[in-house]
């Protein structure tokens, strides 16, 4: 999608500090991080959101899981702990219409989410 503003990051438009890569999943760093560690998962094919995953799709649903997995390593969190979050809609926060998932850590967040 032209405007999109992740798909820019994907194509190189908008520079990014890009943590890990895949052919099908670029993770970067969060522009406005909420914790010592805080990285962008997103899927180099447009999905809107995680409602917008079905049979033909899912695969990448995976594909950010096991780089999410990838980057709590390169970034010496996997074993201290860390949170994968994906917005999902206005009233969940998500604010870019492209499917995507935040890898927090590097901070002691405790049970609480709220």
């Amino acid at each position: 999608m032209s405007d999109c503003i992740f798909c820019k990051i994907i194509n190189g438009e908008i520079p990014s500090d890009t943590v890990y890569e895949t052919d099908s999943i670029k993770v970067f760093k969060d522009i406005n991080p909420a914790a010592p560690v805080h990285l962008v998962i997103v899927p180099k094919v447009h999905i809107e959101s995680i409602n917008s995953l079905d049979d033909t799709n899912s695969e990448v649903a995976a594909d950010c899981m096991l780089a999410a997995k990838k980057a709590a390593e390169i970034s010496d969190i996997s074993e201290s702990g860390y949170r994968v979050i994906s917005n999902c809609g206005e009233d969940a926060g998500q604010t870019v219409k492209h499917l995507h998932f935040h890898l927090i850590g590097g901070v002691s967040m405790g049970e609480r989410i709220l």
